[in-house]
């Protein structure tokens, strides 16, 4: 039986929307925002909306709305590590030659996926994601059992 901790999954998946937003138009105000999530399912308090701003590091600019907070060191501080996605939504690991097929609970795979894509590890040539499954595509047999076992090893 696998475990779902379904409050993460839609924290995660709400604070992924709202970096989305935040980057493809302006929002001028939390209500903006909070409208335009509800508009993508995302119901929310303005409280809850509140304390997503504040963790995401989001500013608000004069000309602009909200943007994510600029500096002179681009990081992404705000996407949880692929360690503890790996530990929180990936429920298994399995290799074909050069494949890994990950499964993970419902509605996680494209958050796990997108955290492995921005890794860029040389051992992954792509990622494709469903709902449920990642498919890693390495390039050769070899790597790919390096990367399944790094990947396990993740897990614990």
């Amino acid at each position: 039986m696998y475990k779902y901790n379904f409050t993460a999954m839609s924290k995660l998946l709400r604070q992924n929307a709202i970096l989305d937003l935040v980057q493809s138009q302006p929002l001028a105000s939390q209500e903006d925002l909070r409208r335009r999530l509800a508009a993508h399912g995302f119901r929310v308090t303005q409280a809850t909306l509140s304390r997503d701003v504040h963790e995401l590091r989001l500013v608000k600019l004069p000309d602009e709305g909200y943007a994510l907070q600029r500096s002179d060191h681009p990081l992404d501080p705000v996407r949880p590590s692929v360690s503890r996605l790996m530990r929180e939504f990936v429920t298994g690991v399995n290799q074909a030659q050069n494949l890994l097929v990950l499964k993970t609970t419902a509605g996680s795979a494209q958050p796990v996926a997108a955290s492995l894509d921005a890794q860029e590890w040389p051992q992954i040539v792509g990622t494709i994601a469903g709902d449920d499954t990642v498919l890693i595509i390495s390039p050769d047999k070899r790597v790919a059992t390096r990367l399944a076992q790094r990947i396990r090893g993740m897990l614990v």
